[in-house]
């Protein structure tokens, strides 16, 4: 008679559970477990849905408008020849290569770039003076996701789940959809539990049509030896033998996790197709999301998926406009636009434009925008002098970025922080990740200064030692 050790038990039971990628599946067990499950105060918002634009998106193309830089367009931006930008010298001035214009009633600016999102700017805040400490893009991202520019620290979905758990019994509570191009700098770890109990860390789900939203969840549609009955029966043994396990290991949470793991996989072969079958929804809200659009179908498909998430209790979703930065074929996979500016912002534009823009409409149109709070940010910015032979591109700037939040207790139609003059460098309230990420937490009803985990010696948090709420652009 063949025998099994329980390993093998837990590979094969079930026929294709992906026990290994459903390990970040364990909220329900330890969702809040050491965090604070209590409010510090009442929340404005349930649920955060955060937009990531890999690559560094130009400020002064989209929504930072510098008349002067128009003014002093292709005169020298560094006439003594003193400041070296990150991968080049500055060439000259170069305005916006989209116009600007005001809109909404509250007047504020935006270019030609966004012509979509251009008729939310009341719902929107923007936040003009953001910046980072690193121009380098992974360290960049890594501290806009965790705070820190090192690797290995909790992203601020993992803070948050921490903090709240999960209102979904049938989905992971924090769930982060890729660019179907490819991972975004510094890849998973973007998106990691760093020292928090595992059971933090994102799930990833493949948001691409046709294809199984999580890998290895169902069993090869050749292998005849399970259908549903001998699913179910596999699943039930495996629970005894389990059971049996952890009663020789009382109060071992670690065990509880991956057993609540395995029970949450069973659900997700409900819920998971379920999620995905985005024919229910009508033509006219595929469409309006752009998912009969070669160039906008992708992430149109992401927003939407997010709208689905949150609406069924997940508690936060962050999606990615864009992957991995590596050199331009037709563009470039992400905002790096080194050499060519309109045609690699005049791509990603277009298309964060069109799946942002519905995704607002949608969530205003359900009435779940004033309980999600909407989050579009990037690693860093782009500078305001011209790149390369051509003139056409821009370099990295950690000195100054734009970031916008909308929906969950934020002010529309208000700007805060400014540049200077040519949108160089954040002069008026420097805003850093630690800012926005406090104030993310108080909409959630966190106090950020009290989410908290002891690890190596040291009370961690979100935001470090730092990190100020933003009243200016909270509803009163």
């Amino acid at each position: 008679m063949q025998t099994f050790n329980r390993r093998q038990v837990l590979q094969t039971a079930g026929g294709g559970l992906g026990w290994l990628a459903l390990q970040s599946m364990f909220h329900q067990q330890a969702a809040g477990a050491s965090g604070t499950k209590r409010l510090d105060h009442p929340a404005r918002a349930k649920a955060v849905i955060q937009i990531f634009c890999p690559g560094g998106m130009s400020q002064v193309d989209t929504f930072d408008y510098k008349p002067e830089l128009e003014k002093r367009s292709g005169k020298p931006f560094d006439p003594d020849g003193k400041l070296q930008f990150f991968a080049s010298k500055p060439g000259n001035c170069q305005a916006s290569f989209w116009d600007f214009k005001q809109h909404g009633e509250s007047g504020l600016w935006g270019s030609d770039l966004f012509p979509k999102l251009a008729k939310h700017v009341d719902d929107l805040a923007f936040i003009y003076s953001m910046q980072s400490k690193t121009a380098l893009h992974g360290p960049a991202c890594f501290m806009m996701n965790t705070g820190f520019t090192l690797p290995g620290f909790p992203s601020m979905g993992s803070w948050v789940t921490y903090g709240l758990g999960s209102e979904s019994e049938d989905l992971p509570a924090f769930v982060v959809l890729p660019d179907p191009k490819g991972l975004p700098p510094g890849g998973i770890i973007n998106w990691g539990a760093g020292f928090l109990p595992a059971v933090h860390q994102a799930t990833t789900l493949d948001s691409r049509a046709g294809q199984q939203p999580i890998n290895d969840l169902f069993p090869p549609k050749d292998f005849a030896e399970v259908d549903r009955a001998s699913d179910q029966a596999g699943l039930d043994f495996l629970q005894t033998l389990n059971r049996e396990h952890l009663a020789q290991r009382q109060g071992d949470t670690d065990l509880e996790a991956r057993m609540s793991a395995y029970e949450l996989a069973a659900r997700l072969q409900l819920s998971a197709p379920e999620l995905s079958d985005l024919s229910r929804e009508s033509a006219a809200t595929q469409e309006m999301y752009g998912m009969n659009d070669e160039t906008t179908g992708d992430f149109g498909r992401q927003c939407l998926l997010a709208r689905r998430l949150v609406e069924r209790g997940v508690r936060f979703v962050q999606l990615y406009c864009g992957a991995e930065n590596t050199t331009a074929k037709k563009i470039r996979p992400n905002w790096d636009s080194h050499e060519d500016v309109v045609r690699d912002h005049g791509h990603w534009g277009r298309v964060l434009d069109t799946g942002a823009s519905a995704l607002l409409a949608d969530l205003k149109r359900s009435g779940l925008l004033d309980e999600t709070l909407v989050i579009c940010t990037t690693e860093f910015g782009r500078q305001p002098a011209a790149q390369g032979a051509s003139a056409a591109g821009r370099d990295h700037n950690a000195g100054a970025f734009t970031a916008w939040l909308a929906g969950g207790g934020i002010k529309g139609g208000v700007g805060y922080g400014a540049t200077d003059e040519l949108g160089f460098k954040a002069i008026e309230k420097p805003t850093y990740c630690y800012d926005l990420h406090a104030t993310a937490l108080h909409l959630l009803g966190i106090d950020h200064t009290k989410l908290s985990f002891y690890h190596n010696g040291i009370q961690r948090r979100l935001t470090d030692v730092h990190g100020h709420v933003i009243p200016a652009i909270l509803r009163s």
